[in-house]
């Protein structure tokens, strides 16, 4: 069983960054492909970036049409940890922002019942 605890959100104007993190804990952390969802208010989760990487130290990153360029994903398997740069941020990308764990490593799995664990959740606002 793994567990997921994100933090790093908060309340900033348009144009300005945020990094998120997400620590894990329980489980073989580098075992596990790693995402980020968001929710906005009234709206459905969604996924915004996925990670996964090889023995070799090959890491592949996929993400949403709507923050690429703008949002990198990263992990630290020393550190069981995940996290998410967002650069320009738009008043669209608030929501709340949860971090995933999948125990398939395929490269491209954007679906949420694709994922085994998930965090609590780190708010982000971004003001016009």
């Amino acid at each position: 069983q793994v567990q997921l605890l994100e933090s790093g959100g908060g309340l900033v104007q348009a144009g300005e960054s945020l990094r998120l993190s997400c620590a894990a804990s329980g489980g073989a952390f580098a075992t596990y492909a790693m995402g980020w969802f968001r929710q906005a208010p009234g709206k459905e989760r969604e996924f915004v970036a996925r990670i996964t990487w090889r023995p070799s130290s090959v890491y592949f990153t996929h993400y949403a049409d709507s923050v690429k360029g703008r949002f990198t994903i990263s992990r630290d398997n020393r550190r069981n940890t995940v996290y998410l740069q967002m650069n320009s941020l738009k008043p669209e990308d608030t929501a709340v922002y949860y971090c995933a764990a999948d125990r398939v490593t395929d490269w491209v799995r954007v679906g949420v019942t694709d994922y085994d664990y998930w965090g609590q959740g780190t708010e982000v606002t971004v003001s016009s």
